[in-house]
Order: C-alpha cells, then structure tokens, then sequence
C-alpha cells in the first residue's frame, strides 16, 4: 500500500473562507468516491502541505475533521490509515430539545465571535505562569475523558485558560458569567448521552484542544485563531444538526 498515493490529483487551495474546511472536503471525497481504498494510507503531512499548498495546522484540522467522521485513524510513526468509506460522525447525544438545541447555537455564535481572538491574543501575551496554566488544564481534560467522563469541568478552564492568557480581564468576565454552561455537553441531560459516539466525540474536542495549545504556546497568532474558530465552527454545525431532526 504505498504511503503517498501518487496517483491522486489535489487542487491548490485558494486563500479565502477555511483553508482546512477545503483540505477535508477533498480528501472526504477521495475516500468516499473509493479512490483512497479502506486499508489505505493518506499521503505524509508533508506531502499533503506541498499537494495543497497549505500549512501543517491547515493538514491537521483536516484530519482531525475526518476523524470527527469516522472516516480515518492516526497513529503516530504509522500515518492516517483509511478505516471506511462512508462517514460516522461523531455526536454527544442521540437526540436534543429543540429548546436546548437554540440555547446552544446561540452561546456557541457568540463564543465564535470572541473566542478565536482570545486564541491570538493568548498566542502574543501569555507568560509562563499561563504556559503552565493551559498545559495543567489540557492534561485535565486528557484525564478525565480517559476515565470515562464527560469532563465538562475541564473543558471551561481549559477555555477559561486561554481568556485568562488575553490578559484582558473582559474575556475572563465572559467566561466566569456563564461559567460550565458555556460548555455545550453541560445543558445535555444524562439520559441523552450515548457513551459509544460521545467518547468518540471527545477524543475529537481532545484532538482539537492539543491544537490550540500548541498553536497558542507556539506563538503562531494566525494558527490559534484558525484553530480556535474550526474547534467551535464543527461543534457548531454538529449540534445544527439535531434541529433539522
């Protein structure tokens, strides 16, 4: 199975709307459409960098995209291997309120206005003592989605993490206002929740959130905004969903 399908044709992305929403949306197809077999390996980052014309964040929030979808598999010193050709994707609940549904479109419309700012701010201001802040949240939330949680707590203060690292004391007022309930999961009732694709659910939000933090600890301004907006943007039209139910 060779690693980097040099029969496949890319196109360039042109710089305008997500880069990475277009990366995802041609390799989908591809895999849909048989052309990348079950089995199969995607081309090397690297390759995919130079076949689109696009940086490695752009490469990874496709990826993580089409993981999101059940589609592909990562393994590190392995690559991203094909494990289906028609999507699963990945969702907390079977079924939502439609009242509830709203509410969290809504918060999540606001959160996508401020949020991948807060991201570029946290990449040009935090210090140290945020370093060690978004890193001790990031590995809460690995633990606990690793014991089976819904790790609802841990979500806002990784977020509340990042408003802290702006350095604006407005992005924090935001977040200690709504505190959990910011957290789209935390107005889910138990009984929604199906264990099997929310677990696959959060390995996703835990994908994107390694992202942002390395985005954000890096210093790349452009890329924690990027990967910011795609994080809450998925979720986004994740949950819109359950209100054409």
């Amino acid at each position: 199975m060779p690693s980097d399908n040099m029969h496949l044709s890319f196109h360039k992305i042109a710089k305008q709307g997500s880069l990475s929403v277009h990366v995802a949306d041609q390799l989908e197809a591809l895999i849909t459409q048989g052309k990348v077999s079950v089995g199969e390996k995607l081309p090397t980052e690297n390759s995919l960098c130079d076949s689109f014309g696009v940086s490695r964040t752009v490469i990874r929030e496709a990826i993580t995209h089409l993981k999101s979808l059940g589609l592909v598999a990562t393994r590190r010193g392995v690559g991203t291997t094909v494990l289906r050709s028609s999507s699963l994707e990945a969702r907390p609940a079977e079924r939502i309120n439609p009242t509830t549904v709203e509410d969290i479109l809504h918060l999540l419309e606001l959160r996508l206005t401020l949020e991948p700012a807060a991201a570029e701010l946290a990449a040009l201001r935090h210090d140290d003592e945020d370093r060690q802040r978004l890193e001790t949240q990031h590995l809460a939330f690995s633990n606990a989605f690793a014991q089976k949680s819904q790790a609802r707590e841990e979500d806002y203060l990784f977020h509340f993490a990042i408003a802290t690292a702006t350095k604006n004391p407005f992005f924090q007022s935001f977040y200690k206002q709504w505190s959990q309930s910011v957290i789209p999961r935390a107005k889910l009732l138990s009984t929604d929740i199906n264990p099997i694709s929310s677990e696959r659910y959060l390995e996703r939000v835990q994908e994107e959130h390694s992202y942002i933090i390395e985005a954000i600890l890096s210093r790349d301004a452009q890329a924690a905004r990027e990967t910011m907006f795609q994080h809450l943007n998925r979720a986004r039209n994740m949950y819109a969903k359950y209100r054409d139910q």
